[in-house]
Parts: C-alpha cells; sequence; structure tokens
C-alpha cells in the first residue's frame, strides 16, 4: 500500500503531494513501482493535527482520486474518518476505507461501507491527533488493542461489513510511546486471533527516529526493519512511503517465510 498525503502538514511528506497534478504522478509512479493500493488522504494524522472539514478534504482529493482511477487498475483506498468523504470516494471508483479513527471519528461510516461492500481497514487510535500523543498508557497495550479491534470488527459485521472485507491495524504511533510501538511489533502475531489480514503503518514514522536517532529523511533502513519483523510475525500489508525499497523488503521476507527463492542464475 503506498501512501498518497494530499495534505499541507503531513509528518512526512506533508506539502510535496497537496497540488494534485503532482499527487497523481505520485500515485502513477508507485503503481509502476508495484504498490498493490494506493491510499489517498486529505487529512493529517500526524500527532497534534487539527480536524479540516470534509469539504475541505474532498477538495484535496476528489482530482487526485478521479484522475487516478482513470489511469491505474491498482485498488484505491481512501484515508478517512468521515462517512460524507468515505462516500464520494466509494461513488468514484475507491474500493477500500482506511479509517484510523476505528469507526469512532463517525457513526455513519460502517453503513456508508457496507451499502457499498467495500472493504474497510480499521485502525486503534488512543484519542485524537491533537491529544493521542500526550502521556498515552496502557495496562497491557497488546491486549487492549486486540480487545478493541475485537469490539470495532464486530461492529462493523454486525452494520453489515463483510466479514472477508475487514482488516485491522493496531495503529503504531498513533496514542503509544516507543515502547508501546516495540512490544505491538513484537506480539503482532496476537492479532491474528482476531481472524483478520492485519495492516501494518510503521513508514517514517517518530519511534524509528527515536530509537535510532535519527532524523524523518534518515528512517529507510530502520523502516526496512520494522516491515520484515512485522512480516515474519503475521502483517498481511505495509503501509510506505517507499515502493521499491519496501517491496524488495517485502519479496524477500516471503521468500524466508517460505523458504522460496528465485532459480539460481547459470554460468
Amino acid at each position: 500500500m503506498g501512501v498518497i498525503n494530499v495534505t499541507p502538514d503531513s509528518f512526512s511528506d506533508g506539502g510535496l503531494f497537496l497540488d494534485a497534478d503532482h499527487a497523481i504522478a505520485r500515485g502513477l509512479e508507485m503503481a509502476s513501482q508495484g504498490a498493490d493500493i494506493l491510499d489517498i488522504g486529505g487529512e493529517s494524522t500526524r500527532p497534534g493535527a487539527s480536524p479540516v472539514a470534509p469539504e475541505q478534504e474532498l477538495e484535496r482529493i476528489a482530482p487526485v482520486i478521479e484522475s487516478l482511477r482513470q489511469k491505474t487498475d491498482v485498488f484505491l483506498s481512501v484515508d478517512t474518518t468521515k462517512a460524507k468523504v468515505a462516500k464520494w470516494a466509494l461513488e468514484h471508483g475507491v474500493e477500500i476505507v482506511n479509517d484510523v479513527s476505528g469507526l469512532a471519528g463517525d457513526s455513519e461510516m460502517a453503513g456508508v461501507v457496507s451499502d457499498w461492500g467495500a472493504g474497510l481497514v480499521l485502525m486503534h487510535r488512543k484519542g485524537s491527533p491533537e491529544t493521542m500523543q500526550k502521556n498515552p498508557t496502557y495496562r497491557d497495550v497488546v491486549s487492549e488493542v486486540c480487545a478493541f479491534l475485537a469490539r470495532v470488527v464486530a461492529a462493523a459485521e454486525a452494520a453489515g461489513v463483510g466479514p472477508d472485507s475487514i482488516l485491522v491495524d493496531p495503529g503504531i504511533g498513533f496514542g503509544k510511546t516507543v515502547e508501546h510501538n516495540l512490544q505491538l511489533l513484537n506480539r503482532l502475531g496476537t492479532l491474528s486471533d482476531l481472524g483478520k489480514p492485519i495492516l501494518i503503518g510503521t513508514s517514517r514514522k517518530s519511534f524509528i527516529g527515536r530509537a535510532l536517532d535519527v532524523p524523518v529523511e534518515a528512517r529507510l533502513h530502520g523502516t526496512a526493519a520494522s516491515i520484515a519483523a512485522a512480516i515474519l510475525r503475521g502483517a498481511h500489508v505495509v503501509r510506505v512511503h517507499d515502493v521499491p525499497e519496501m517491496m524488495q523488503v517485502a519479496r524477500l521476507t516471503d521468500a524466508i517465510l517460505n523458504e522460496t527463492g528465485a532459480p539460481e542464475e547459470s554460468g
């Protein structure tokens, strides 16, 4: 899953793709590099970010979604917590809704997804972007995240979302300390008990910077390590900014898991 942030203030690439033409070109580039899904968002969810109105969110993403739907056959995902935005996106060819609020942002979200028979990513987030990194605490972060995801999966299914259409995401960096994030990655297999594919988003995040003492532009290798660890522990989808590099990481990690490789070169 390739990340396209059509925002002025996302933590890693904010402002780079706020211009629709740049965002469209980036999406086409990611598709050519092997991304299976393009995740398009018009509202920053970085720590401290303020919410934006659905109209502004749509103004940012609408031309990007419309153009990409015409120019590529890869799956499109909309990164939103608002049912109004999700409905518009689904009407215009998007197949997946990535709700980082885990249905907490809009009570109508599950119904909209159900009506369209779309895919739904349910993520755990403690608090809102404005508050989530203000001393987040847990008794046991893994068990609490799992319990939350079990509840929202049940709520989505009760609203009519297909059981085979749901993915779960533990929400790395969303209301967690560095230690919480490391624990979730190390015990990611626990989420397999939910019976849903696991999506993980570690790309360039601050826990990597703090663990390695490196700035955001130097987090490629740390991202690669976290992606490999996540796949080894059961992740099915990885959400990344650097598609060709992480494609190699994912392919080799899969080869290790499956103990298969490319035929040996002759000569």
